[in-house]
C-alpha cells in the first residue's frame, strides 16, 4: 500500500471500527433472526397497572417473529419499514400475551437513537385495562428512564402520544399508528457517550379479549429508509394534511 494512504486507511478502519463497537448490533432485523437482542414474554393479568416494567418479562417464552415485506392483514400496512425483514412483537391473538425485546449498548457516542415502530392495537377497553405498547430507554450510567412512552387502544398511558395519530385503516376496530420513526436526541438530554438499554414491549389486554402487537425496525444512529410501498403510504399521508392546510388557509 502507497505510505501516503496509510493514514487515511487507519483513520477510516478506526472511525468504522468505534461506530461498530457501540451501535446497535442487529438494528434493522436484517441476519434474518434476533442475534443481538433479548427477548422475552408471559402473561399479564391487569396488576400491576400498566404500563409494566419489560424487565419482569425478560427470559420468558415470547410471541416474536421476524417478518418479511409484506402486507399487515388486520391495517393493509407494510409489515417492514426498509430492507429485508422487520421485528414483530407479540402477536394478534387474544390470550394475555405480553412479548418484549430489549438491547443495550455501551458508550453510545452518537448523538441520536433512530428506528421505526408500527403499534397494531385492537380496540377494547380503559386506559388501564387494554392491550398496549411501550417504549422505554434507560440510562444505564445514571440509573434513569430518560424515554417511558406507553400507547394503548384507550389513549395514553403517561405521555408521548405527540405527532402519532391512530388510524382504523380496514374499519376492522384495529387501531394502527402507522409507521413512526422515532428520534431520541441523545445530545439534547446531555448524555452522549452513557451506555442505554432500549426495551419494547407489546401487551393483549388482561382478560384475553383484545389483542396488541407492534412492529420494529432500523435501530441505529442514521434515519431509516422506508422501501418504496412504505414510502408511498407517507407520501399520501404528507399529501393529505398539505391538501388540508390549504382548505383551511382558504
Amino acid at each position: 500500500m502507497n505510505k501516503k494512504l496509510l493514514p487515511l486507511a487507519f483513520a477510516l478502519a478506526f472511525a468504522t471500527g468505534a461506530a461498530q463497537a457501540n451501535n446497535f448490533t442487529n438494528g434493522s432485523f436484517e441476519t434474518g433472526d434476533f442475534t443481538g437482542w433479548v427477548q422475552g414474554g408471559g402473561s399479564w393479568g391487569g396488576s400491576p397497572l400498566p404500563p409494566v416494567s419489560p424487565t419482569a418479562y425478560v427470559g420468558g417464552p415470547s410471541k416474536n417473529y421476524i417478518v418479511a415485506p409484506g402486507s399487515d392483514p388486520l391495517t393493509g400496512l407494510n409489515t417492514v419499514y426498509g430492507g429485508s425483514f422487520s421485528a414483530k412483537v407479540n402477536d394478534q391473538v387474544n390470550d394475555y400475551s405480553v412479548s418484549t425485546l430489549q438491547q443495550s449498548v455501551l458508550n453510545y457516542t452518537d448523538t441520536n437513537i433512530y428506528f421505526a415502530w408500527n403499534a397494531v392495537l385492537q380496540g377494547s377497553h380503559g386506559l388501564t385495562d387494554s392491550d398496549y405498547f411501550s417504549l422505554t430507554l434507560r440510562d444505564d450510567t445514571t440509573g434513569t428512564d430518560i424515554v417511558s412512552r406507553s400507547y394503548s387502544s384507550a389513549g395514553s398511558i403517561g405521555s408521548g402520544t405527540t405527532g402519532v395519530t391512530w388510524t382504523d385503516y380496514l374499519g376492522n376496530g384495529w387501531i394502527s399508528s402507522g409507521w413512526v420513526v422515532e428520534n431520541i436526541d441523545l445530545a439534547a438530554l446531555g448524555v452522549v457517550g452513557d451506555d442505554f438499554t432500549l426495551s419494547l414491549l407489546a401487551s393483549d389486554c388482561p382478560y384475553g379479549g383484545h389483542a396488541g402487537y407492534a412492529y420494529l425496525d432500523g435501530f441505529g444512529s442514521v434515519i431509516p429508509t422506508p422501501e418504496p410501498g412504505t414510502l408511498g403510504l407517507l407520501g399520501l399521508g404528507l399529501a393529505g394534511f398539505a391538501a388540508k392546510r390549504r382548505r383551511k388557509t382558504a
